[in-house]
């Protein structure tokens, strides 16, 4: 390291490292869904991850889409 001290701190439903707050937000046991927050000065996004592994992102001007294949 140079010296150059990292911020790290836990949260009650997450963490909080450098400019980036992680959090749980909310799940549903029973349908298998997760939603995680992800929030940095300049972004606010919330994270979707269903049971079968799909994962969709939100943020302020909607869901962002994946990138098409050429």
């Amino acid at each position: 390291m140079t010296g150059h001290i990292e911020h790290f701190e836990q949260t009650q439903f997450g963490f909080e490292w450098q400019a980036a707050k992680v959090t749980r937000l909310f799940s549903d046991q029973q349908r298998g869904w997760v939603t995680l927050g992800i929030k940095t000065p300049r972004e606010d996004l919330q994270i979707y991850i269903t049971k079968t592994g799909k994962i969709r992102v939100y943020g302020k001007t909607g869901e962002w889409a994946k990138p098409k294949k050429k």
